[in-house]
């Protein structure tokens, strides 16, 4: 509407115009050397106009021609541009499903339309990393490394293939170029503070967490919590060779984070060597109400030495009335009774949990039955079902099931990663495979009969004992598995009392023979140590290896507690 009204404003002006023209009188007179024309003002005035006319045509058709090759090359241009980004935009996609033939065959025409081109470079490195080609990848990498507008990119893809390469200075190198020409940069923070853990700079991993707050990429809550984790692990690093600084570390970190079980034990050894008590029971306590953890009772019961028994189980029973209910609670206080020869409320405390127990729960009802009763057979029966019994808590963190307690993860290298739960699946850990017990039938081992028993834990005998005949399997499979479990208890001559390392490496021969013929997670049950030894409180112990040294662990002993803190006897 606006433009029609527009068009009809023009030609009335137009037409005014030409009508006041019209109207004008007089003539226009040209006289140039005696040469004279003369027009009246309207044709004076088209023949001007008509003149102009052509001017501004022919300025136009001379522009046009000069600017013609410079046309046709921004022309040319703008359809290469155009076809690079079609052959980046398949490209990317044949990389998103996979097409290693299509990528490849897209990067090239990108970089041929446009060799300069980021994405062009991107779409060739994912190409060939698609394709297998490392060397290709690195090279993309390299020359996005070289441009200033890609320069981050470029680094990242190369720490990525220096890690595929196995080439951890590599790695480290690029890493550390990349988050000083770009302090925020998160990947580099990340990779570089592992690097630094890795190889127990912690020092080091404390000024890239202070580089991560001042940047910006944690806030002070995370920057808290895993400043107190790298100051644990330089505490647990130097309480041997720096004791001053291990115990600036620790207290520094449990202030920092007062719920971390490593930390919250080594501040309470360092407050009790200082006889500062009651602040170390306090620091413990803390932590105990957060996460009760069978480290932190260990610490408590022995925060001070030459104390008796009873005086332990009473301050551990103070602890678990912190967290009642808790198992940790009630396993704490069985250990405690247990020292104590407390074996009544000992049973009292693991009642709640002998319906289904766990693996510590079963080793500690064998010790209680073995030490209270002297039942060498109901001991037996409670150390078999400690095999497959349920899974006690463990250090775990993405996927890797840990003995003790570490600041990062050893698969993806994260801070903080290791919390205590219990395993939901068969994984792999630092101290090898982690027993199958889940997997494991119970109805393909019977309950030893007393035979059975007094062959692993009676006093030796003059004569070889006869050979019990075994209870009739009901299935195939329970007569194999049968089999190879009890054949080394029954046909082993007895000579002296056996230990567990000594009882496995006895029943090994015995069980080659048909336990080919187990599955696989059968034959790991059947030929691990499937007779374990429960010995006395007061029992020296075994040499096993000849090495003079009498361990006198019991199987529910054994915390690793002991990696933050000595023994204390008494």
């Amino acid at each position: 509407m606006l433009r029609i009204i527009l068009f009809l404003v023009v030609i009335a002006v137009a037409a005014t115009g030409a009508a006041w023209l019209a109207e004008q009188p007089g003539n226009v007179v040209l006289s140039w050397n005696g040469w004279q024309a003369e027009a009246s003002v309207a044709v004076f005035s088209m023949v001007v106009g008509g003149v102009l006319i052509a001017a501004l045509l022919t300025w136009a058709i001379l522009a046009g021609i000069w600017r013609s090759p410079g046309r046709l090359r921004h022309s040319r241009r703008e359809r290469r541009l155009e076809r690079a980004r079609r052959a980046i935009t398949q490209g990317l996609l044949a990389v998103g499903h996979g097409d290693a033939a299509q990528a490849r065959s897209q990067a090239n025409a990108a970089r041929r339309h446009a060799p300069n081109d980021p994405l062009a470079l991107l779409l060739q490195a994912q190409a060939a990393q698609l394709d297998g080609d490392r060397e290709g990848a690195k090279r993309a990498f390299l020359a996005m490394a070289n441009r200033d507008d890609t320069k981050s990119l470029g680094l990242r893809g190369l720490f990525i293939e220096a890690q595929r390469a196995e080439d951890p200075y590599a790695a480290l190198t690029i890493a550390e170029e990349a988050l000083r020409l770009s302090p925020g940069s998160h990947w580099a923070a990340h990779a570089v503070l592992g690097f630094r853990c890795a190889r127990s700079d912690w020092s080091g991993a404390l000024d890239i967490l202070e580089n991560n707050l001042a940047s910006g990429l944690i806030d002070k809550k995370a920057y808290r919590r895993q400043r107190g984790v790298l100051l644990t692990a330089r505490a647990i690093e130097c309480a041997d060779s720096d004791v001053s600084l291990s115990r600036d570390s620790a207290l520094e970190a449990i202030k920092l984070a007062p719920t971390l079980v490593p930390a919250a034990v080594l501040a309470a050894k360092y407050m009790s060597e200082a006889h500062q008590l009651r602040r170390a029971l306090k620091i413990i306590e803390t932590a105990w109400s957060a996460q009760p953890h069978p480290d932190l009772a260990e610490a408590y019961a022995h925060i001070r030495s030459g104390d008796s028994a009873n005086a332990r189980l009473s301050r551990i029973e103070t602890l678990a009335a912190k967290a009642p209910g808790h198992i940790e609670s009630a396993l704490a206080i069985a250990r405690a009774a247990i020292d104590a020869s407390e074996f009544t409320r000992a049973r009292n405390a693991l009642a709640p949990y002998i319906d289904a127990p766990t693996q510590r729960v079963a080793m500690l009802m064998a010790e209680i039955e073995h030490s209270d009763r002297n039942d060498s057979r109901a001991a037996r029966a409670w150390t078999l079902r400690a095999v497959r019994a349920l899974r006690d808590p463990a250090w775990t963190a993405d996927g890797c099931v840990s003995d003790r307690w570490r600041p990062v993860s050893p698969v993806t290298g994260r801070l903080d990663a290791f919390v205590w739960t219990t395993p939901l699946a068969e994984l792999p850990s630092d101290r090898g495979m982690v027993l199958e017990s889940d997997l494991f039938d119970e109805t393909l081992i019977e309950p030893p009969s007393d035979d059975e028993a007094e062959t692993v834990i009676a006093e030796p005998v003059a004569a070889e004992p006869e050979k019990p005949k075994p209870a009739a399997p009901k299935t195939k499979a329970a007569s194999a598995a049968v089999e190879v479990v009890m054949e080394p208890a029954d046909t082993r001559p007895v000579s002296t009392p056996t230990s567990t390392a000594s009882a496995a490496a006895s029943a090994a021969p015995a069980a080659a023979s048909s336990d080919s013929a187990l599955p696989l997670f059968h034959r790991r049950q059947t030929a691990a140590p499937v007779i374990p030894i429960v010995r006395a409180p007061d029992d020296p112990g075994v040499d096993d290896d000849g090495s003079g040294d009498f361990d006198n662990k019991t199987p529910s002993q054994g915390s690793s507690w002991r990696g933050y803190l000595p023994r204390r006897d008494g």
